[in-house]
């Protein structure tokens, strides 16, 4: 790992380029010590890894727990660590998976990474899992040439909004809304929010 304006007004930049990084440990303070010492007790937490078939089970699992993302067949999450596994990463903590993020590499872009679904366990939140599963991704062989993370959230998902914005602020870079499927595509018309379509990069 080492965004193009429209006059549509379905799509607006956020430019978050110099804002600088969410960084409480450059505070040189009591409070700065306290989020390091926090930081490196969070980091031992967890071990990351690529997802087997035999995770798929506990993957379609922990996303009908959070009681917020949508679930996908079961066969999905199987599938997701059968051929897609260089581009998934799984959490574990005490040998139990506690998150999760799935995306693909769009064939015909190479160097954009679609993340799918970001999946994080109940006990886990508030932790910054989420965003640390994402940098796991970014930073997998894989991705090496990757200069763009794309993703799609509803306009009511406000927090994946803000952790796709804090994502961008981390890489200096811009992040691009975009209309991205409309509810009238979903079947049970009504039933589905539009999806909007997050650009982030280059970076």
């Amino acid at each position: 790992m080492k965004v193009p304006q429209t006059s549509s007004p379905d799509i607006h930049t956020v430019d978050i380029r110099n804002t600088g990084l969410l960084d409480p440990d450059a505070e040189g303070s009591a409070a700065g010590d306290a989020a390091k010492a926090g930081k490196r007790e969070r980091r031992s937490l967890y071990t990351f890894r690529k997802p087997e078939k035999e995770d798929g089970a506990a993957m379609h699992e922990l996303v009908e727990k959070t009681g917020v993302l949508d679930v996908n067949s079961a066969y999905s999450y199987l599938m997701l660590g059968e051929y897609f596994s260089d581009t998934c990463v799984v959490a574990e903590r005490g040998g139990r998976i506690v998150g999760f993020v799935s995306g693909f590499i769009p064939p015909e872009r190479p160097d954009t990474v679609f993340v799918w679904q970001v999946g994080v366990a109940n006990s886990e939140k508030g932790r910054g899992l989420a965003k640390r599963l994402i940098r796991q991704l970014l930073q997998s062989e894989v991705c090496a040439d990757v200069h763009y993370l794309e993703s799609t959230v509803t306009p009511s998902n406000v927090p994946s909004t803000r952790l796709f914005r804090s994502i961008a602020r981390e890489l200096h870079t811009s992040c691009v809304i975009d209309s991205g499927f409309h509810e009238s595509l979903f079947p049970d018309k009504g039933d589905h929010e539009s999806e909007r379509l997050f650009r982030i990069g280059p970076f």
